[in-house]
């Protein structure tokens, strides 16, 4: 990470000057947790987003895509709640979204049609609006630059620990914010996933600008981590640019390049938290996919060995099976030559690289070497294709007996 840019401790999507934020227990959750949040800037920003891919996006999704397309630059608040995702839940679903946006601009005194929803939970259940509207006028009141952690705390579902994070970039110009929120922990696998995330920036943008920027950074973040391989329907992630800071990278080159860095920080470290907060998860295993022809393609291959369930169980055991890494590489779609193969693994308690298969062979690597390694808790894969000189990163987590326990009984 470039020194120009900090953490910022205890950072959130409020950390950026100009955003607020407060949560409330509407009774979606039955333990008095909160469950609604509200996310509000002091004035219009440029808003970018990416939507599940999924074939049955949640009418959240298909209200805020709509809503982006028509006003990408008018955007105020973000308006969440957890435990009912209003996902296939037919026109009357959609008609909820709304008017879950419209009692969040009341409640903030803002503008209609500034408003966007996020919603996360059991999948075709009705949303209550009621409830739900109460939850956001009283998170209305509660609205505070203080109140990003309630915020990430509130969508939680299956999460373990609220997930939210902030840098600071210094410019010629002054100091940027970049800060952010997300929630997952299963059903994960991007593009995106039960993954719903806001980030947020006080940087001046426009609209133009920021869309191909967020894809580019999302696709190296948020859509490079797996914990199931499941593609729910209300994966949402979000990038507002108020202009509180008076600053607009993208009239210096090298500013630019700074601040993609520094929002790609705050995705990834918000995307790692999924993973090492996945459900049931206890490792962490980062597939770094060398030598192809093209980013898309190294992409496709390490989130194929990222979604087998093979390999996830394998590194659960500690079993260094590496011919299951192959076997899943295999089936990405995209060409390989078996003969230019090299695969290596690392740990997270130091040494060098262990090579297991050379020229898509075994290397005889030894096997209380190679088990010691995949018994720790953070692994690291390197799997050279030999074709070219693009690479990509995906991050995934390993499968155990309480993933089933935990999805196995979801809906009560």
């Amino acid at each position: 990470m470039s020194s120009a840019i900090s953490t910022i401790e205890a950072g959130s999507a409020t950390s950026p000057g100009g955003f607020s934020a407060g949560a409330a227990h509407a009774g979606l959750k039955s333990d008095r947790a909160l469950d609604v949040a509200l996310l509000v800037s002091a004035t219009s920003c440029a808003t970018a987003g990416v939507f599940t891919r999924n074939a049955l996006r949640a009418a959240p999704g298909i209200y805020d895509a709509d809503l982006l397309s028509e006003r990408p630059g008018r955007m105020r608040a973000v308006a969440m709640n957890a435990r009912i995702a209003n996902a296939c839940t037919g026109a009357a679903g959609l008609e909820a979204a709304r008017a879950m946006a419209r009692c969040a601009e009341e409640s903030a005194g803002l503008p209609p049609r500034t408003a966007l929803v996020l919603s996360t939970g059991v999948i075709g259940v009705p949303l209550p609006v009621d409830k739900v509207a109460r939850g956001l006028r009283e998170a209305a009141a509660k609205l505070s630059p203080a109140g990003g952690v309630d915020a990430a705390r509130a969508i939680m579902t299956t999460d373990t620990r609220p997930k939210h994070y902030a840098v600071r970039l210094e410019t010629p110009g002054g100091p940027i914010t970049i800060g952010g929120m997300a929630k997952g922990a299963g059903m994960i696998h991007p593009d995106m996933a039960t993954l719903l995330g806001v980030l947020t920036t006080d940087a001046v943008s426009d609209p133009g600008a920021l869309r191909p920027f967020w894809k580019r950074v999302v696709d190296r973040t948020f859509n490079a981590i797996s914990v199931d391989g499941d593609t729910s329907t209300n994966d949402t992630v979000l990038l507002l640019a108020n202009g509180h800071a008076g600053i607009d990278p993208s009239r210096d080159g090298a500013t630019w390049k700074l601040f993609e860095e520094a929002v790609t920080e705050v995705a990834r470290a918000l995307a790692l938290a999924v993973v090492q907060d996945g459900e049931g998860a206890t490792k962490q295993f980062e597939i770094h996919i060398t030598g192809a022809q093209t980013e898309a393609h190294a992409r496709e291959v390490g989130r194929a060995i990222a979604r087998s369930m093979l390999v996830k169980t394998a590194i659960y055991g500690g079993d260094p099976n590496w011919g299951r890494v192959l076997a899943a590489a295999g089936v990405a779609g995209v060409a390989l030559v078996a003969e230019r193969l090299t695969l290596e693994v690392q740990g997270s308690n130091g040494g060098g690289w262990l090579t297991l298969a050379s020229g898509g062979a075994t290397a005889l690597a030894d096997p209380a070497q190679a088990r010691a390694i995949f018994e720790q808790k953070t692994i690291r894969l390197r799997l050279d294709l030999g074709l070219g000189r693009s690479e990509a990163v995906v991050w995934t987590c390993d499968l155990s007996p309480d993933y089933v326990r935990i999805n196995s009984d979801y809906t009560s």
